[in-house]
């Protein structure tokens, strides 16, 4: 079945019996690294995980319905999770569905099928489990996302403080929920006791990341101001600070970097490319700079480079924070 994402959180939270399998596919894996980590929230610290990937599926494709029907060694809750999906394990996704028994959840991350591939179909097709598409959310999706996970956490959100959360999240789902699950337990909201959340509540929790920050962060990594980097990664080292939108901002920026040196590879002033592309005044300097250090083929493997470190720190879990900040500190480096 297609599943909504209150219809998936529901039943991450408490797992039902009718449901073997949840497939969550599309680009987006913070998201589906935080759906995972709520299925192995509900069933409870002592449960045993275990872990598959796609290309153990595609040499023993009967493995998965093995595994979702095995007992725990030790008699305790067990569920499986599969990373790295993609059509090759359509085989063994049918098999688990069409299992007489599977007693234990199976959760797949597929991030590059397609939706109307295979896996996919199979999923929305069978009752026994439950298919979400996990994709970056637009500024009007993030506004909606923020607004339902308050509504579940007992919060009536100000729109101002809607804003902030999804500004200091860059949109990242995973970091709203963070965000919106620390900001109820402030104030000790719940859906039967809900509480009103302003401004005030935001700062007071420190939910925010500083979107000038981000910003002067990205702008010293392709400057090369290592020294920069350093000292405002310091800045933002608190223990539930996201790496993630830094990382998505450095995305951009790159990406608008590649654009302008395009141009001028084919012409056009640097002046005139920054004012077409409507560089903001104060970072003119830097990025008239920035162009000066990178080629585009640099600037497409600095791309490339990211989106490997993003999923990176999705994979390395507490340890996430370590791993972007050596990878921006190498980039800068490197453009010094």
């Amino acid at each position: 079945m297609k599943a909504t994402e209150a219809r998936l959180t529901a039943a991450l939270d408490r797992p039902p019996a009718d449901i073997r399998l949840y497939l969550l596919h599309g680009p987006d894996e913070a998201v589906a690294q935080a759906f995972v980590a709520r299925l192995a929230k509900a069933m409870g610290a002592e449960a045993e995980r275990v872990d598959l990937d796609g290309p153990t599926l595609r040499n023993d494709p009967a493995r998965l319905a093995d595994e979702a029907a095995a007992l725990s060694l030790f008699g305790g809750p067990r569920f499986v999770r599969v990373t790295s999906a993609g059509e090759e394990s359509v085989e063994a996704v049918a098999a688990l569905l069409a299992a007489d028994q599977a007693g234990n959840p199976t959760v797949v991350l597929a991030p590059t099928v397609k939706a109307t591939g295979k896996l996919v179909k199979a999923a929305i097709e069978s009752d026994r489990a439950l298919a979400f598409a996990c994709y970056p959310p637009g500024a009007r999706d993030a506004a909606a996302i923020v607004a339902e996970l308050a509504r579940g956490a007992g919060l009536r959100l100000a729109p101002t403080a809607v804003q902030r959360i999804i500004r200091g999240s860059d949109g990242d789902r995973a970091v709203i929920a963070r965000e919106v699950e620390k900001l109820a337990l402030y104030l000790d909201a719940a859906p039967d006791r809900p509480m009103d959340a302003d401004d005030a509540a935001i700062e007071a929790i420190g939910a925010e990341i500083a979107e000038g920050e981000i910003g002067e962060i990205v702008l010293a990594v392709t400057a090369g101001q290592v020294e920069a980097v350093i000292d405002g990664l310091r800045r933002m080292s608190g223990p539930d600070a996201s790496p993630i939108p830094i990382l998505r901002a450095l995305g951009r920026r790159l990406v608008t970097l590649a654009e302008l040196r395009a141009a001028v590879d084919a012409g056009e002033g640097a002046d005139q490319a920054m004012k077409r592309h409507r560089v903001f005044w104060r970072e003119e300097a830097t990025t008239a700079a920035a162009l000066r250090r990178w080629t585009l083929p640099m600037l497409a493997s600095a791309q490339a480079a990211a989106r490997r470190a993003e999923r990176e720190v999705i994979a390395a879990g507490p340890a996430g924070r370590v791993v972007a900040d050596n990878f921006l500190l190498r980039l800068a480096r490197a453009a010094r």
